[in-house]
């Protein structure tokens, strides 16, 4: 099932090149404020037993264009973003070039692989965009694209075995970690609002299949810079849920990013960024100035 959420914050079914709202299937009030959304976590926990209800909907009922309705991005109110870093080995290794031309020095310490994390305010969907902050655009600083699979858990917990992993995803989506290439903090230069576009939908896992063959895309402008297959993914997406869950309690619409594939490179005001991941869809976004 491909989820997506729209316009006032409805829910969605996509099928083909409409989307069912389905949001009437829900036990819980709509609120359209994502901070306020606590059916969409709870959608994200209890998905196993909507799912039925949902995919009768998405048959029955009729449908709009895609092209009609305003995508948001397919999360709402996670109570965190986790990102993985240093977790493509090609990509380990170009950072080498990247932090000596940007920071006139190697940070050993961010080659291995380990977790960190981004504001949920840095959250956009495929129709905002990405707007890239007046005060680093003035210093001078390279922002950079990194196209990523996201995962967005389901069920949660704590202490989650690697062989049960899977079980809590509900889901995958594209994302954008964009980044700041500075000697700030790792956190605040991934947390800008608009440095997490995600979209266009969130596939769920039963629809998208085995989450290390998925091929991640990204042209700039028409030119490619990022195409890698998740099989190359050092640590891979059992792992970081098992071993984000030993730190913090995993929430029913937390976000995992799996970490940037090699190609990652700067981005201006004016360019468009398209990204796409096998089974999962693909997205446009305008780069612009604040």
């Amino acid at each position: 099932m491909r989820l997506a959420i729209f316009d006032d914050r409805r829910l969605g079914v996509v099928t083909g090149d409409q989307v069912v709202d389905v949001t009437a299937v829900l036990p819980w009030p709509h609120e359209p404020d994502p901070l306020l959304a606590g059916w969409w976590r709870g959608l994200c926990r209890d998905f196993a037993v909507l799912a039925p209800a949902l995919e009768e909907a998405a048959a029955n009922w009729r449908g709009v264009p895609l092209e009609s309705v305003r995508l948001a991005a397919p999360v709402l109110g996670p109570t965190k973003i986790i990102a993985s870093a240093s977790n493509y080995q090609a990509h380990v290794d170009e950072m080498h070039t990247v932090q000596r031309r940007t920071l006139g020095q190697v940070e050993s310490w961010m080659m291995n692989f380990d977790v960190f994390l981004k504001a949920p305010s840095s959250v956009a969907g495929p129709s905002d965009g990405i707007v890239l902050p007046r005060d680093v655009l003035e210093e001078g600083s390279e922002i950079h694209h990194e196209s990523e699979l996201v995962v967005v858990i389901g069920t949660g917990g704590k202490d989650i075995p690697v062989e049960n992993a899977l079980k809590h995803v509900l889901g995958y989506t594209i994302g954008l970690d964009i980044t700041v290439r500075s000697a700030a903090d790792r956190s605040r230069r991934k947390s800008y609002d608009t440095f997490s576009p995600l979209g266009p939908w969130l596939t769920t896992s039963d629809e998208a299949g085995d989450p290390a063959d998925f091929d991640i895309l990204l042209t700039c402008n028409g030119e490619q810079r990022q195409a890698v297959n998740t099989a190359a993914l050092i640590t891979p997406v059992p792992e970081i849920v098992a071993y984000a869950s030993r730190m913090m309690t995993l929430n029913p619409g937390d976000v995992l990013f799996t970490g940037a594939p090699p190609g990652v490179g700067p981005i201006l005001p004016g360019d468009v960024l398209y990204t796409s991941i096998s089974r999962l869809g693909a997205m446009t976004l305008p780069v612009r100035a604040e």
